[in-house]
């Protein structure tokens, strides 16, 4: 059922799905590597890579999509670009590459669509409706694409207040621009730093330290706790690549004529207890299939119960990562059962490997401390980017681009 339609004239763009029957969306750079599935939507212009968009639709028959791209402000708020100023076509395209599922007990037709190249960088939006009609918009996913006219040398160090050592981490950035004239640098420029993909955790709004124009330098490292992160914890998985048999985390399969119920292993919060390092996607998923050969046409959907055995909380706690869209869909959220003495939560997923975590819903964001622990050894992935909008012009353009710890050794 799709849900009231989407106003886009006046708001910032989010990573959202309006249509309950679309799953399983994911944008990435294409590639044979599975460990692509969990690399962030973002390529250079000058590079080989292009982005491919992946959904799938619960239904018996094909439907026609179109897609429109969208170029937006830093803030992702619409840019004042006319379509013909970043696109060399028309800008509304055919999403009809589709393959049926395979031998499926939930019927489901998996859609693949080439994001056609742009001419111009910065953030872009992917807007896919049903039809030819944008009132019926059925979600919406972000990417960028940048040029590398500036280097960026970007660490993870230390936090400079002692309070933030034991479980946060701090990202220090140096600017060149010796390969690009910046005007007013302090004043036209803007960088973004975001944990795991997350842009409800992005740093945005930073202003340099130091400005060395003899050194065409710029330089962010401050010294307030502005630029730190907490660092939080490895996250949860559960593997759900099988459904003849039990994956890790999960402690019992039932297959049903028309679908598949799965229960994960009985989690219990890691708030105090010391910090265990292990391999983890930061957050993602990827969708995969341990027991058949086509990934994306023959997994089955499974409905799949974590648990969480905890007191009852004062807020109930919610699922966090990309399976949940990081707590917006409606089933993130929790419900107590008082005779297990535990939170459960039901989520309709594709077959594959997920990493998750718990949180508290807080006026500040999501606090998952209070459930998950915080610890300065913890591997997070980060990305900086860096904007530059030139005198008189109409769109911020996104210059610079750098990745730290890119989480790709489990697969």
């Amino acid at each position: 059922m799709l849900a009231q339609g989407p106003s886009f004239a006046q708001k910032s763009f989010e990573d959202q799905v309006f249509d309950e029957n679309i799953q399983a969306v994911r944008l990435y750079p294409g590639g044979a590597d599975f460990s692509t599935q969990t690399n962030p939507p973002v390529i250079s212009m000058s590079g080989a890579a292009s982005l491919v968009l992946h959904f799938d639709d619960i239904a018996y028959e094909a439907e026609m999509f179109s897609a429109k791209i969208i170029h937006c402000n830093v803030d992702w708020t619409p840019s004042r670009l006319r379509d013909a100023d970043f696109l060399q076509q028309y800008n509304e395209f055919n999403v009809n590459q589709y393959e049926y599922a395979i031998n499926t007990r939930v019927p489901y037709i998996h859609y693949t669509f080439a994001i056609p190249p742009v001419t111009k960088s910065g953030n872009y939006i992917i807007q896919v409706y049903r039809g030819r009609d944008e009132s019926q918009t059925v979600f919406t996913k972000k990417f960028m694409v940048f040029q590398n006219q500036v280097t960026l040398g970007a660490a993870v160090v230390p936090p400079s207040r002692t309070q933030d050592r034991r479980d946060s981490q701090q990202i220090n950035v140096n600017v060149n621009y010796n390969n690009r004239e910046l005007f007013d640098p302090l004043n036209a420029t803007k960088i973004v730093i975001r944990q795991n993909q997350r842009d409800d955790l992005a740093i945005v709004g930073l202003k340099p330290t130091a400005i060395r124009e003899d050194r065409k330098e710029i330089q962010y490292q401050l010294f307030d706790g502005t630029n730190t992160f907490s660092a939080g914890n490895e996250f949860r998985f559960v593997d759900i690549r099988f459904v003849r048999t039990v994956g890790r985390n999960v402690t019992a399969v039932r297959m049903e004529e028309d679908v598949v119920f799965a229960e994960a292993g009985i989690d219990a919060s890691r708030q105090g207890q010391g910090y265990l390092e292990y391999l983890d996607l930061n957050g993602q998923f990827m969708i995969m299939n341990a027991e058949r050969q086509n990934h994306e046409l023959e997994s089955e959907y499974i409905l799949l119960t974590l648990n969480l055995k905890s007191p009852p909380l004062p807020e109930p706690p919610y699922v966090l990562g990309a399976l949940t869209n990081w707590g917006k869909l409606p089933e993130a959220k929790m419900v107590y059962d008082q005779k297990k003495g535990m939170y459960q939560s039901t989520l309709f997923l594709k077959q594959g490997w997920y990493d998750y975590q718990y949180g508290l819903k807080t006026s500040d964001g999501w606090d998952t401390e209070a459930l998950e622990g915080s610890h300065f050894q913890t591997e997070n992935e980060y990305e900086v980017f860096f904007y530059y909008r030139e005198m008189g012009s109409r769109y911020d353009e996104l210059i610079g681009y750098s990745i730290l710890n890119p989480n790709k050794r489990r697969f």
